[in-house]
């Protein structure tokens, strides 16, 4: 292994992460909060951590796939301990495991929260953890990706690390360019959304905070009804954006090529909107009679069922007061997830197709034992090795989730 390399990422990591925490000490700055302070501590802190460690350039450069894999896992912990020492210092979550839960379920974009009152913290600390979900929807190392030219190749074995789907494929010959055209897709999407959210009358820090939310699925809100008391309108562009940054940003590229064809042809793509649409459908029919119209139902099934199969998590009103059967499909869907190569969680759409295509492949092989069956994806054979990923993938998240229970 290349502990050099690892240690210099890592100065990286923490010195991007002492620009991040500028953003929030100018937002206390402008509110005169005095949470300010701890921004700029920990910022300087980052700073002084990282900067040795990046000056000091490692004399083999390239890394290895263990490399990849462990920049990665050592980077979100070294991001979510210093993101929670605002919190700490300025008081507003004064015991530090309380601060890193909160730290950590903003950058994995869990949305899981232990604040009571969400409305009593300062713009400065709202902001900064409304915009972990925003940092880490994307991932920091596709961010230092697109920013650090690397040498040697060495830079597919982050992106595989980072990667949220069952392979990584590069839109262009180099990862590089690649992640910074991902970032590029992820930003201008961000920006629709607040001018979307602006024109609707949202006041600009909800608008920022809000939209840090969606792009990253992530949830956070800045209200404790989470986005009820927000106009229907601005509940309809948070659950498009939130279904949209649910889809594949490969395939945003391949619409910005022009190569519509190739899009619109993704299986994984119309299995996502297809299960948005019918559980969005049966939901608002099984809820109809809780509120006052089809449309209002409708309004709010799509909402939710926008927001939990990316596992965003914002919500427009309290589901768990709807039927059990409404409630068994929020659920199913949290465990479905979003498109592969999108911001949002779970297993993913295209993991479940795999799966399901492996199932039935198996299941004709029982029946004709000498014919030759392959798993195909939009016309294109999936590799052995990538089903065999499926798999482990999802034995571990199963055990995983078995053993928390």
């Amino acid at each position: 292994m290349n502990y050099a390399m690892v240690i210099h990422m890592l100065g990286w990591v923490s010195c991007f992460e002492a620009a991040f925490l500028l953003l929030p000490l100018l937002v206390s700055v402008i509110y005169g909060e005095s949470c300010a302070f701890a921004f700029l501590v920990v910022a300087a802190l980052c700073a002084l951590l990282g900067l040795p460690l990046v000056l000091k350039r490692p004399a083999k450069r390239t890394m290895a796939s263990k490399d990849g894999l462990v920049i990665v896992a050592f980077s979100w912990i070294l991001l979510s301990v210093f993101g929670a020492l605002p919190f700490v210092i300025s008081g507003e979550i004064p015991f530090f495991v309380d601060a890193f839960f909160e730290t950590v379920s903003g950058f994995t974009t869990t949305g899981a929260s232990i604040l009571v009152d969400v409305e009593s913290l300062s713009h400065g600390t709202l902001f900064w953890r409304s915009f972990t979900h925003w940092i880490g929807g994307m991932g920091i190392l596709v961010f230092i990706l697109a920013i650090l030219p690397m040498k040697g190749g060495s830079s597919v074995f982050l992106m595989k690390a980072e990667s949220p789907g069952p392979s990584v494929s590069k839109l262009v010959p180099r990862i590089r360019e690649t992640a910074f055209i991902l970032y590029a897709i992820y930003f201008a999407m961000t920006v629709v959304e607040c001018v979307l959210l602006l024109a609707g009358g949202m006041p600009l820090f909800d608008t920022l905070c809000t939209a840090f939310g969606t792009a990253g699925t992530g949830g956070f809100g800045i209200k404790a009804d989470s986005f009820g008391s927000y106009s229907p309108y601005l509940q309809g562009v948070v659950a498009v954006f939130m279904m949209l940054f649910g889809i594949n940003f490969n395939l945003y590229y391949l619409c910005l090529r022009k190569k519509f064809s190739q899009a619109v042809k993704s299986l994984e793509l119309w299995a996502y909107l297809l299960i948005i649409a019918a559980a969005t459908g049966a939901i608002a029919k099984n809820v109809f009679p809780m509120f006052d119209s089809a449309g209002q139902a409708l309004h709010h099934a799509f909402f939710q069922v926008s927001s939990i199969i990316t596992t965003t998590g914002f919500a427009t009103t309290d589901f768990n007061l709807w039927p059990a059967f409404s409630r068994t499909i929020l659920v199913t869907l949290m465990f479905v997830g979003a498109c592969a190569g999108s911001t949002g969680g779970g297993i993913k759409v295209s993991r479940i197709l795999i799966m399901l295509k492996e199932v039935r492949k198996e299941i004709r092989l029982a029946c004709h034992p000498r014919s030759v069956r392959k798993v195909k994806i939009d016309g294109r054979t999936v590799d052995h090795d990538v089903i065999r990923s499926v798999n482990a993938f999802l034995v571990v998240y199963l055990v995983l989730f078995a053993s928390s229970v």
